[in-house]
């Protein structure tokens, strides 16, 4: 079967529709999936009201996550998984722990839909723990790596426009693509978090509001892309990586790492956790915590410092 798909790669119609017609052809091979397998279990959550809930972003990504599970796994009965076999398929997993502990997370939540529903009689990943990981995540981008950035796209070029909703919302990829002038109000832009579902009114600062008048901004959704449309998440990753690299900066650099950057400003212009959340939108105050730990460490080590003096004047 041959199914035409609108637009091209990187826009989010093309990418709307291809998601759509993923989902079609694997509902057409449920019947060939064994009864109470890995699969068929799987492909019975994606068809269920708790699955269907899920915001279209979280949807997409537990989809594919399971979907590969089941290529290595799917034809083996899930009643006979046990959490030694968990554990071993995150052994093999230990070079990329993040993907290891999103598989977990995932395949834990559909196992527990399948014992609420008695397809199931206990949990493969009761009492799994997920991968300790070394890395602090998506690289923080630093004072000079943003200097450079705005040196390589000055004010006015898509890519600046880019920067400055990423830097100046504190928001996620997912929003920041869909921002437009619809959101602008009272000098705020109030939008709703794909991710979260939380309502947030950011003040647009100076800089951003340069850039949202700017020639780069589209007529409706601010980025778009050299033909016009808006963004797909998928497609402005790709696209942002090439303008971190015409900026000669490091690999490691991201879209989200400017996020991380958002919130680390804040924090060191004194912002409580509560503050910060308010601009970014976090869930809960210890994902705050976590991308605020250095300039938290290196404002406390400051403060501290004269006591060390104090002590060598009382020796």
């Amino acid at each position: 079967m041959v199914i035409s798909l609108p637009g091209q790669p990187g826009e989010a119609a093309f990418h709307d529709a291809l998601a759509r017609a993923m989902e079609a052809t694997i509902g057409a091979g449920e019947g060939r999936a064994k009864p109470g397998s890995v699969r068929a279990i799987i492909l019975a959550y994606f068809q269920s009201a708790d699955f269907k809930l899920l915001r279209a972003s979280s949807a997409s990504v537990t989809r594919r996550i399971l979907e590969s599970f089941c290529k290595q796994h799917g034809d083996k009965p899930l009643a006979l998984m046990q959490p030694a076999h968990v554990r071993s398929i995150l052994d093999k997993m230990s070079g990329t722990p993040h993907a290891a502990n999103n598989l977990l997370k995932k395949l834990r939540v559909a196992c527990r839909w399948a014992i609420a529903r008695a397809l199931l009689t206990s949990d493969p990943t009761s009492g799994v723990k997920p991968l300790r990981v070394r890395s602090e995540g998506f690289k923080n981008w630093s004072e000079s790596d943003i200097a450079q950035f705005e040196a390589a796209h000055p004010s006015g070029t898509r890519a600046r426009l880019a920067f400055a909703l990423l830097l100046y919302t504190g928001q996620r990829r997912g929003d920041v693509v869909k921002i437009g002038r619809q959101h602008a109000k009272d000098g705020a832009l109030v939008l709703t978090q794909e991710k979260t579902g939380r309502r947030l009114s950011i003040p647009i600062v100076e800089p951003l509001r340069q850039e949202l008048e700017g020639p780069a901004a589209g007529p409706m959704t601010y980025l778009v892309t050299h033909t016009g449309a808006p963004f797909s998440g998928p497609g402005f990753t790709n696209w942002f990586r090439e303008c971190v690299r015409a900026a000669n900066l490091p690999a490691g650099l991201s879209a989200h790492g400017l996020r991380k950057a958002a919130s680390r400003r804040l924090a060191e212009a004194g912002c409580t956790p509560h503050q910060i959340a308010a601009i970014t939108g976090h869930a809960t105050l210890g994902e705050v915590e976590r991308y605020t730990r250095a300039s938290d460490q290196a404002r406390l080590a400051i403060s501290a410092a004269p006591a060390l003096l104090r002590r060598n004047e009382n020796e």
